[in-house]
């Protein structure tokens, strides 16, 4: 079963079913039960056309629900006869179900939540991850913005910003999560740059080609996590940051900074350094000012103080640190490599422990755990 394969037409058959007259909530809950169908049916029966045959199941199994939904028997007078089965249309609907998602009737973090689950395939734990809230909170948000936009004509798009969001929370789960979206993120990106003349939109683009940059060196061949310090630089793409500081200068000339430009211009500093000694602390220290001043958020406020700690010792880092609440993710991980710098191996062995127990990644608990190994080496007997 081609579970990739799967997942790519997942949004071009949601987008064809709303298109025929479903309503989103109804039209995703037909899409995941053909997807159910196609697990249980392809292995032993794969279809010659896969898109025409989720199509055809995901629209008898709206219909199916429609009829047994008496709420909605008015529907039915709309419904002459099944779709003939048979190709289906080739456009990329991806992007335009995106703008679709951010429904104006829904806040901009229901409308990314909801998009995440029904268009970027994310499950509802790695959503809750990425918002620092739990599972069961995010589910009921996500519950309710499906009922929000149950019935409603999506004729009406939603604004760009909460469409850069979910792209980049895309890009991020696919960068650093256990399912492969940053590529998919990177095109739609470049789809909606094309298409719309706005700096953010550059920033973005740029921001993710820096980081996807850097993708084959960020783990070992046994899978265990390099950091950005011992990354072997020659095999970042060359190409990738090359385009993506052309793309994030020309942004910055429209002197209209947004939160991507500024993070996009933190990677540059990083891509632009030979090795990574000669990172440029203090500049990026400014730029994450900026960034905190932009969008008050306590993760980009953690990152700082690590940034502080490299440019004017772990000491000041560990300073920053402490106006901050320890039960943010990687806090821990950070004080841990701080105090480590500040040549408090005993106590930031302790916390790479405890920082290996709160981390949901495996690669991550596992990189945690060898550090902290590392400094119990290092100890005096």
């Amino acid at each position: 079963m081609d579970e990739a394969l799967l997942r790519s037409l997942t949004p071009s058959v949601l987008g064809i079913l709303v298109r025929r007259g479903a309503d989103f909530a109804a039209a995703e809950d037909a899409v995941q039960d053909a997807l159910v169908e196609a697990v249980r049916v392809w292995p032993d029966d794969p279809p010659r056309d896969a898109k025409g045959w989720l199509v055809t199941v995901a629209w008898r199994r709206f219909l199916d629900a429609t009829r047994a939904d008496t709420a909605r028997r008015r529907r039915e007078d709309a419904v002459d006869e099944e779709p003939t089965p048979g190709p289906a249309p080739t456009a990329d609907d991806t992007l335009q179900l995106y703008f679709l998602c951010a429904h104006p009737s829904l806040t901009p973090s229901s409308a990314v939540a909801l998009t995440l689950r029904a268009v970027g395939g994310l499950t509802t734990r790695q959503i809750a991850q990425a918002y620092l809230v739990p599972e069961a909170t995010m589910a009921q948000r996500i519950s309710r913005a499906k009922r929000t936009v149950s019935g409603v004509r999506f004729d009406r798009p939603g604004d760009v910003a909460t469409v850069l969001r979910v792209l980049y929370l895309v890009f991020n789960e696919g960068y650093s999560g256990d399912v492969d979206l940053a590529a998919e993120a990177i095109r739609l990106t470049r789809q909606l740059a094309a298409a719309i003349d706005h700096p953010e939109v550059a920033g973005l683009l740029a921001l993710m080609l820096l980081h996807h940059a850097r993708r084959a060196a960020r783990t070992a061949p046994d899978g265990s996590l390099v950091p950005l310090a011992e990354q072997d630089r020659g095999r970042w793409d060359t190409r990738a940051i090359t385009e993506g500081v052309e793309i994030l200068q020309a942004a910055l000339t429209r002197d209209r900074l947004g939160e991507f430009q500024a993070q996009a211009a933190i990677a540059a500093l990083h891509a632009d350094a030979r090795t990574a000694e000669e990172t440029d602390w203090v500049q990026i220290v400014e730029w994450y000012d900026e960034l905190a001043r932009l969008t008050d958020n306590p993760i980009v406020r953690l990152n700082r103080a690590v940034a502080v700690g490299e440019a004017d010792g772990p000491r000041a880092g560990l300073a920053a640190l402490a106006a901050l609440d320890d039960s943010l993710p990687r806090h821990t991980a950070v004080a841990a490599y701080l105090h480590e710098r500040d040549g408090d191996l005993s106590r930031a062995a302790g916390l790479y422990v405890e920082a290996a127990r709160k981390a949901h990644d495996l690669a991550e608990r596992d990189h945690l755990t060898r550090q902290a190994a590392r400094l119990n080496a290092r100890r005096p007997r």
